[in-house]
């Protein structure tokens, strides 16, 4: 197992429109695309494994429940200016669940991607 990458996987409800939103705003670069199945992803280490319903991370587990997007759970995206970035965003029509919200470790957003995940953009607090 490599150390120097993460895989997070999100369950998506159209694998080529995470594709395309995930490369176009929040610059991954596609690794592989089988959509409408399942596509991966990469920013830096991180590895994003966008599942569709139709891959095997989207079957029905043994008690009926479907794997679905959504939630509240999320990988976080550190940025130089977060007022910039989500200034940049929202020109684009993307969608934030919340305000920039700050505290002693600094401030953070909350954006939704096209099936409703959550990514976090997060800005430091500047140190002494």
């Amino acid at each position: 197992m490599s150390e120097e990458q993460v895989n997070v996987r999100y369950m998506v409800r159209d694998v080529q429109a995470s594709v395309d939103w995930y490369v176009t705003h929040l610059g991954f670069q596609q690794i592989s695309n089988a959509a409408p199945a399942f596509a991966d992803v990469r920013r830096g280490a991180l590895r994003l494994l966008l599942s569709g319903e139709k891959s095997s991370a989207g079957r029905p587990m043994p008690d009926g429940r479907r794997p679905e997007p959504g939630g509240w759970n999320r990988f976080e995206l550190v940025v130089a200016d977060l007022a910039a970035e989500v200034e940049r965003l929202r020109s684009r029509g993307l969608t934030f669940r919340n305000d920039i919200v700050s505290g002693p470790g600094g401030s953070q957003i909350l954006l939704e991607d096209p099936s409703g995940n959550v990514v976090e953009l997060f800005q430091p607090a500047a140190r002494p």
